[in-house]
């Protein structure tokens, strides 16, 4: 009696799902570098943002001058806002499109009968997101310095603040990205359903505009949602000590900084949790 070959199990032990979790990461990252429109509108839109900005407002003078004297830079000003809107294009916009359009075009569906571990795949695109966004960020960073002349932070506790406030942030943005790419129906919608209200949330979280510009009820509303948390994070950072008394409560409330971004963290957990899908229920 002859009995049919049987294929091997393959091992998925932690070596083996990190080798090709860092496998698949350099995979993402040559695949974001080769899209055109991808590059344009969420690696490179905050740098060019940041140059029109600093260019245009210059003519206004420094921005918390009094009587001519002190402030920041138009360019130092605008720099954590755009860091903000940055991490938050790479993580939830990026990976919102990205994982809608795999999943509509059937890659998801593949990769699911594939050996890949599930592990692996989000290995990939986390991966991608931090090379890009830590990428994105030292460009900022360049500009700002060496073209309009922005003085960097010079305290290690600043760079300290910097390093927890971006990873916190990071992971936020990534998890909210992988749960809002159940939204889009089709890989045609996810474009029109992801990036309007992004783009809104960006004017009212003190990215393009002064946060204290804006009404109270306004203000309230944006408080909610990350990017506010985000932005003042990074102000923290960039901006002289004595511009914390612009912000709600007169300081820099770092610990609702840490609490608000931790909420959203777990929220985007259990709803990946609970609702991610290689496919859509309804397709």
């Amino acid at each position: 009696m002859t009995t049919t070959p049987t294929r091997p199990t393959a091992s998925f032990g932690p070596l083996r799902t990190l080798r090709l979790g860092l496998a698949r990461a350099v995979y993402e990252t040559t695949i974001y570098f080769r899209a055109g429109d991808t590059i344009f509108f969420t690696f490179l839109f905050p740098v060019v943002l940041l140059g029109i900005f600093s260019v245009a407002f210059q003519g206004l003078g420094n921005v918390g001058e009094v009587n001519g004297q002190g402030g920041v830079s138009q360019a130092a000003f605008y720099l954590p806002g755009m860091i903000a809107a940055g991490i938050l294009l790479s993580g939830v916009q990026n990976l919102g499109i990205d994982i809608a359009v795999e999943r509509s075009d059937g890659t998801l569906k593949r990769l699911a009968g594939t050996p890949l571990p599930v592990v692996s795949y989000f290995m990939g695109k986390i991966g991608q997101v931090l090379v890009t966004s830590l990428a994105q960020i030292a460009i900022l960073i360049l500009l700002a310095r060496v073209a309009f002349g922005v003085e960097l932070p010079t305290e290690p506790a600043k760079w300290l603040t910097f390093a927890w406030v971006y990873l916190l942030s990071i992971s936020t943005a990534a998890v909210l990205g992988i749960a809002i790419s159940q939204l889009p129906k089709s890989g045609k919608s996810a474009s029109p359903v992801i990036i309007p209200p992004l783009l809104v949330l960006q004017f009212i979280s003190g990215v393009y505009i002064s946060f204290s510009l804006l009404p109270d009820w306004l203000q309230a509303i944006s408080s909610v949602f990350p990017l506010k948390w985000i932005a003042q994070g990074m102000r923290s950072v960039f901006l002289p000590d004595d511009f914390a008394a612009a912000e709600v409560g007169g300081s820099w409330d770092l610990p609702g900084v840490a609490i608000v971004l931790g909420i959203w963290l777990v929220v985007g957990l259990v709803v990946c949790r609970i609702g991610f899908r290689w496919i859509r229920k309804d397709s």
